[in-house]
């Protein structure tokens, strides 16, 4: 059966602990931090760009193709911090298949703490375009009364994101526990495959919901 890695402990002193959560987390900026200083290193424009470059370069403008077409506004200011999330769960979901590696995202407290990220992300992105009054008027429409169960809707869709993603990538790796000790000969090749299209399809519910709250916030239509 899968473990959260957040109750794997390699070292505890006092209150002070690492667990697999944290270890594989650093593994994880770590890969991304030197694949980004890899190909960014040989940037070269037209022709001239490697294969690591088109890559790079066809990945993002999909990412921004995607925000624009979810938040119907201008991409560029929302990129760093959608892309940001969507690779690193992507990475992190990915490299899971991996012999050894825990994969982060099957914490609870790693899922919180990206959907915290994003539950702080909609108020600031919502100000810079609305204005201070202009964005908290949103909690009370249609009537003042709505203010209570506007203020739970945040919260509770903050939690729902912690959980969905969690609870995901927790449940793959359940059911491949199971498969693999009915047949261990065939499907450790498929559930790898399976795996990879999980942690995909993961990292874009993520990132696509993230930016569904961010642009409810900053819709100035509203």
């Amino acid at each position: 059966m899968s473990i959260d890695p957040s109750e794997i402990v390699y070292f505890q002193w006092g209150f002070v602990s690492i667990s697999a959560t944290l270890v594989f987390t650093w593994i994880t900026m770590f890969v991304l931090a030197l694949s980004s200083f890899l190909i960014t290193r040989t940037l070269k424009p037209g022709s001239k760009m490697t294969s690591g470059q088109n890559v790079f370069e066809a990945a993002i403008e999909t990412i921004r193709k995607q925000i624009r077409e979810v938040s119907r506004q201008d991409p560029g200011r929302f990129l760093p911090f959608i892309a940001t999330l969507f690779i690193f769960i992507l990475a992190a979901n990915i490299l899971s298949v991996v012999p050894g590696f825990i994969a982060p995202t099957g914490s609870l407290n790693t899922t919180i703490a990206l959907s915290l990220c994003v539950f702080f992300a909609v108020p600031v992105y919502g100000i810079q375009s609305r204005g201070l009054l202009g964005y908290l008027k949103q909690y009370i429409k249609p009537t003042v009364l709505m203010l209570p169960f506007n203020i739970i809707s945040e919260l509770s869709r903050t939690l729902s994101l912690a959980i969905r993603l969690y609870g995901n990538v927790m449940s793959a790796s359940v059911i491949a526990a199971i498969l693999i000790g009915v047949i261990p000969i065939f499907f450790p090749v498929v559930l790898q495959l399976l795996g990879l299209l999980t942690g995909v399809i993961q990292a874009y519910i993520f990132a696509i919901l993230a930016i569904v709250y961010i642009g409810s916030a900053t819709n100035k239509k509203k």
